[in-house]
């Protein structure tokens, strides 16, 4: 009786494990279909829309770059980019970005504001073909530690 359940959870670990495999195997197929898509006009395709700063330590350096494409026929010019609130300063590029080259976004997030979880947008604006794109960063930045007297 052991055996023959033994041999049944094999069965499906191995039927879950192929599922599994395969699953991946079309996420990695779609995500390389949407980073070789083109568009007709200037575009904008992020590596990732948000950043995750896990736990920081208050005071620690709050800087991140998103990485973009422009994945467009025509130059892309961003005109703007602005933060949800003045503890979040975005920095972009002036220059237009030709097609096919990569640009950067930075953001620094002031981690003197601590002992609480965080989530902010910064909202671009550009000559796109969807001219208005949101990013997010999130986390949570660990409270000033008190001094003992």
């Amino acid at each position: 009786m052991k055996k023959i359940i033994a041999l049944a959870m094999l069965v499906t670990f191995g039927i879950t494990g192929m599922n599994a495999q395969e699953t991946t195997k079309k996420l990695k197929a779609v995500k390389a279909k949407i980073a070789t898509t083109k568009v007709n006009g200037a575009g904008m395709l992020f590596a990732s829309e948000t950043i995750d700063y896990g736990t920081v330590a208050h005071n620690s350096d709050g800087r991140r770059e998103f990485v973009f494409t422009n994945n467009g026929n025509k130059p892309l010019i961003i005109t703007n980019a602005q933060g949800s609130c003045g503890c979040t300063v975005p920095t972009y590029p002036k220059e237009p970005i030709a097609p096919g080259a990569k640009g950067v976004i930075g953001v620094k997030y002031d981690t003197s504001r601590g002992g609480q979880p965080f989530t902010k947008t910064i909202t671009l604006t550009s000559n796109a073909v969807v001219p208005t794109k949101t990013l997010t960063i999130k986390g949570n930045v660990l409270a000033a530690e008190t001094s003992k007297s």
